[in-house]
């Protein structure tokens, strides 16, 4: 196997760690690789936009015959095709998986299939059970991605129904299933049962499927089953990128778009009071060619102790990895050269693969020692005091080539850039009371950023 490293420094709250994430070249030759998934053994299903199934085994070998063929049912090209992909919880005895695709018509549509009774390295194309049929405006912002919850009842994320800033205000009208996370028992003779909790089942007020809304083109969500948590990666509009992350036992989330974008105001008009709205964890803009985020996972696997509790995503423009620690700091990776990374998964393990659209490759995520030249500083950083007022002390992180910037809960940027003095000093005499986001830039790919507040 060819080893491509992309050394990348982590920080926590307060050490900095000398970690890097290597990604080792694992299988390739696919066509649009959009999803990776498990079905509980040592098998990875490789979903390619086209409309095909992939099964790789664990030395990297791809099988031959594929496992599903649906390209005749799948509109493919731009954002459109087969997108997501899960298998059934019991699907070890009952057989059954679940696609997320664009038919002929643009339509979504989740269906469900089931594996041939004989060879469970392929599927029976004739087993087609429709659960939704969903129609789109506009052929971008389409969603995709799949999921079983702990609980047994399928997630589901739509896209907004597409154009730009969510023409049609899908996203907020809870009679759309568009811009939603949808949550659906799947256990049913018909084509689905609406579990009894959800917000807007029976007599209230929105269609029964919807579980969340407020979202504008999640790409790719994920559970992490340890914290009880979902984490959900949204594509901003023009400038901000979103990671939200909500107990799974939160019902009615309103995520917040059209009204914002990430904590930001961007057509807040006819909207409900920002209080009731959810705002991101974590954001990050457009600086340094990033564009679109591609969600991933928490770590939960066993071979690499340092990613543990960590929650690895990508951005697809820039071409780089980034970590969201548990203080909801973000570091990036240098930028990987051709490769788009366009979808993370898991492993019957919970080890982390990564795939890139445009190279049709799939990597292992794993961790080595970063080299000596990519170390930034071995101290512990500690920014004081907090509150503050005129003045907060940044320590321990070296000052050269690092600016500060300092973003309120809304998302706007009231210090931009501000110098670092030589006793690590930066001056914030005339802001506003209130809670802040303090961030520090450090070279191109490094940053650290704390909650902080100014009274």
């Amino acid at each position: 196997m060819k080893k491509l490293f992309f050394t990348l420094s982590i920080f926590t709250s307060l050490i900095l760690n000398s970690q890097s994430i290597n990604l080792v070249e694992f299988a390739s030759g696919f066509t649009s690789p959009v999803e990776i998934t498990n079905a509980g053994d040592t098998r990875l299903f490789v979903v390619q936009q086209d409309g095909i199934i992939k099964i790789v085994q664990p030395n990297g070998t791809t099988n031959s015959a594929d496992f599903i063929n649906i390209s005749s049912k799948v509109l493919y090209g731009g954002e459109r095709g087969l997108l997501g992909l899960a298998f059934h919880p019991q699907y070890s005895t009952n057989g059954y998986f679940f696609v997320y695709y664009n038919n002929t018509a643009g339509n979504i549509i989740v269906a469900r299939y089931s594996v041939n009774s004989t060879n469970p390295d392929i599927a029976d194309p004739t087993s087609e059970k429709i659960l939704l049929n969903i129609p789109k405006p506009f052929d971008n912002h389409n969603g995709g991605s799949i999921h079983f919850a702990p609980d047994g009842n399928l997630w589901i994320v739509t896209g907004d129904g597409g154009s730009g800033g969510d023409p049609n205000n899908n996203s907020q009208n809870k009679n759309s299933l568009l811009g939603k996370m949808l949550r659906i028992d799947v256990n049913a003779t018909g084509p689905y049962n609406i579990p009894p909790d959800n917000p807007f089942a029976g007599a209230v007020a929105g269609s029964d499927e919807i579980w969340a809304y407020g979202l504008r083109n999640a790409w790719k969500f994920s559970f992490d089953t340890n914290t009880g948590n979902v984490m959900i990666a949204d594509v901003g509009q023009n400038a901000i990128e979103e990671i939200n992350k909500m107990p799974v036992t939160q019902a009615g989330v309103n995520y917040g778009w059209r009204c914002y974008e990430g904590n930001s105001a961007y057509n807040t008009a006819g909207c409900a009071a920002m209080s009731t709205m959810t705002f991101p964890v974590a954001v990050y803009n457009h600086s340094g060619g990033r564009c679109s985020i591609t969600g991933g996972y928490v770590y939960r696997g066993t071979q690499y102790p340092s990613l543990q509790g960590k929650y690895i995503f990508a951005d697809y423009c820039s071409t780089q990895i980034g970590v969201l620690n548990a203080d909801n700091s973000i570091v990036w990776s240098p930028a990987s050269s051709g490769n788009n990374f366009s979808t993370f998964g898991q492993n019957s393990q919970k080890e982390l693969f990564v795939a890139a659209v445009t190279s049709g490759k799939v990597f292992k995520i794993t961790t080595g020692t970063l080299a000596t030249d990519e170390t930034v500083n071995s101290n512990s950083i500690y920014i004081h005091p907090n509150p503050a007022s005129e003045k907060v002390f940044v320590e321990g992180l070296d000052m050269i080539n690092s600016t500060a910037e300092l973003f309120s809960t809304e998302g706007k940027l009231v210090l931009d850039k501000a110098k670092i003095e030589n006793d690590g000093s930066i001056d914030i005499t005339g802001i506003p009371p209130g809670v802040y986001y303090l961030i520090i830039k450090s070279g191109e790919v490094k940053s650290y950023s704390q909650k902080l507040i100014i009274k």
